[in-house]
C-alpha cells in the first residue's frame, strides 16, 4: 500500500512494518524510518541482529568492534537516520534499538552516528536543524570527550574513547 504522509504530504509510505514505516521522501528521494506506535524513553523497540559482518564500515553498516561492522536485520532499521538530537539508540551489546525520547506516530527514528561509529565510511554535513548540531559528521574518534559525554554510547565507542585518553 503506498499513502502519503499526513505530516508530509511529498512523502509516501513504500513499507509497512510491525512498529514502523519506511517512507520516501519524493523531493529529496531520502528514506526514512517513521514509528506507527507510541514508546517512551527506555522501551526496547525491537531486537536486531547481524546479517553480513564485514571488517570495514559502509555508509549501511553499524560498527560493533574494531574491525566488526554488521548490516541490520531487520533491514528496515537501516533507514534510521541520522540526529544530533537522536530519539532512539542501537545498543550492540544487548541488539536493542532502546527508545531515548516519547515518540508518538508518525515521528522519525533518528540515532547519533558517532555512538556507533568511531570513523565513518562517508563523512557529511548534517542538516538536522538542532540547536548544538554538530556539523560535520565524521565518527566518534573526532569528536571531544566533553561533546560525547552528551550521548548515549555503545560500549564499543566508550572503550575506544577510554584508549584514546590513555595515550
Amino acid at each position: 500500500m503506498i499513502t502519503t504522509s499526513i505530516t508530509n504530504p511529498s512523502a509516501e509510505v513504500i513499507s509497512n512494518h510491525i512498529f514502523a514505516n519506511v517512507l520516501l521522501n519524493n523531493e529529496s528521494s531520502q528514506k526514512s524510518l517513521h514509528t506507527s506506535v507510541s514508546f517512551t524513553p527506555g522501551d526496547v523497540i525491537c531486537h536486531f541482529g547481524a546479517g553480513v559482518i564485514q571488517p570495514y564500515a559502509t555508509y549501511l553498516t553499524v560498527q560493533t568492534g574494531a574491525d566488526r561492522h554488521i548490516t541490520l536485520v531487520p533491514e528496515f532499521l537501516q533507514y534510521i537516520n541520522h540526529s544530533c538530537a537522536p530519539n532512539v539508540f542501537f545498543n550492540t551489546s544487548t541488539m536493542e534499538l532502546v527508545c531515548l525520547r516519547s515518540l508518538q506516530p508518525g515521528d522519525e527514528f533518528t540515532f547519533f552516528y558517532p555512538s556507533t561509529e568511531w570513523e565513518m565510511a562517508q563523512p557529511f554535513v548534517c542538516n538536522c536543524g538542532h540547536e548544538g548540531c554538530l556539523q560535520l559528521i565524521n565518527g566518534a574518534s573526532h569528536l571531544s570527550v566533553e561533546t560525547l559525554s552528551k550521548y548515549k554510547l555503545t560500549d564499543f565507542i566508550r572503550q575506544q574513547v577510554r584508549l584514546k585518553l590513555s595515550l
